[in-house]
């Protein structure tokens, strides 16, 4: 009898951790559906959830110790690169002692030590390096990625997997990003500006050494997003992925913006699907091109645009085949296209299929020559 009670007492000094997730859990609110239960059922649900985190650097970090401390208890984390030491001041999971090792293992390893129970899963390798099954396991998908391309690949990945009969299928995709304003490091304006912010700060608090040529140094090299950006960035995105798994509040639908330039100011508003998207729409998308240029021309003018940035891609109609990337032997045959004038190639209104390998999809666009 003694040794059930403190078997009994032991789980629930083990359970007093999550009192304020039990509290948010374990009760109605103000924004409940009325048909949600509260209580172990929707905790169970919650701790059996199987998530997905893609990245592990500034945003990753800050993700991944959220998702534990929310009470995810089965994450796993995807992320190709090392550890730098300028990554050291601002992605908190790392040491000095961790510099040249997998992010990803390195982030895993510090977050299962801290939040007893959690069991974080990693992978040290590109994302693409992954199959269909894969994605299927996970009943959502976390990002904290820096790279556009990544971000869109798994998007399309995401919605490519979509099956209207199985509803298991549908993965949703809760993606967190942060930038800043860009400094043009060769414009001697804009260093001379910022080294005369640096040097009037470093007068104010005594800090001896600024010079122009240290300035000039220290934008030549990343210049870290900050840190609290990160957190909060992150922390709307774990938000959104507790709402999502436990339904105990309204999830946003389906955009937040954070800025923190004057002070602290956020909104929210729903991005409309577009029918000519490339992911999920289902029409061609108009592209205004000129007869006179080179098939070469439209190839860089389709990397520049914002709905394309393809790098190495094939191009054919209907009717034939313009340019291929590979293999060898392909791309030898079609090559002569690449100075040819798109007006001997294809014709006004003409569809055209744009398909590249860091892309999981085709890209259509409907040809409308200009005068």
């Amino acid at each position: 009898m003694a040794k059930s009670e403190g078997g009994a007492k032991d789980s629930s000094d083990a359970r007093a951790r999550w009192k304020y997730l039990d509290y948010v859990l374990t009760r109605p609110g103000p924004f409940t559906d009325e048909e949600w239960v509260p209580g172990k059922e929707t905790i169970d649900f919650l701790e059996s959830s199987r998530v997905l985190v893609i990245g592990a650097g500034g945003l990753g970090c800050e993700i991944l110790k959220d998702l534990a401390l929310s009470g995810f208890k089965d994450i796993h984390v995807i992320d190709l690169d090392t550890i730098d030491v300028s990554n050291l001041n601002r992605q908190f999971l790392f040491r000095q002692e961790d510099v040249g090792k997998s992010k990803a293992e390195c982030a895993a390893a510090f977050v299962e030590k801290r939040v007893k129970g959690v069991k974080i899963t990693p992978y040290f390798g590109a994302i693409q390096d992954k199959d269909v099954d894969y994605y299927m396991q996970f009943k959502m998908v976390i990002c904290g990625l820096d790279s556009i391309e990544a971000r869109r690949w798994i998007n399309a990945t995401l919605v490519d997997m979509v099956d209207p009969e199985n509803m298991e299928s549908l993965k949703p995709l809760v993606d967190g990003g942060t930038e800043e304003e860009t400094l043009d490091t060769d414009d001697p304006e804009q260093i001379t500006w910022l080294y005369q912010k640096a040097l009037t700060r470093a007068e104010e608090f005594k800090i001896p050494g600024v010079t122009y040529s240290m300035t000039q140094g220290v934008v030549k090299n990343i210049i870290p997003a900050i840190a609290s950006t990160n957190a909060i960035i992150a922390a709307s995105c774990c938000n959104e992925a507790f709402k999502i798994a436990t339904s105990c509040n309204p999830y946003l639908n389906n955009y937040m913006m954070y800025s923190g330039d004057d002070g602290i100011y956020t909104y929210t508003f729903e991005h409309q699907r577009k029918p000519d998207c490339p992911v999920c729409g289902n029409l061609a998308k108009d592209l205004d091109v000129n007869g006179g240029w080179t098939l070469r021309e439209l190839v860089e003018k389709l990397g520049e645009r914002a709905e394309a940035q393809v790098k190495k891609p094939t191009l054919r109609t209907e009717k034939t085949s313009l340019y291929y990337q590979a293999p060898p032997q392909l791309e030898a045959q079609t090559r002569p296209n690449l100075d040819k004038k798109l007006s001997d190639l294809v014709s006004d209104g003409e569809e055209l299929a744009v398909s590249d390998a860091a892309f999981p999809f085709t890209l259509r666009f409907k040809l409308v020559f200009t005068k």
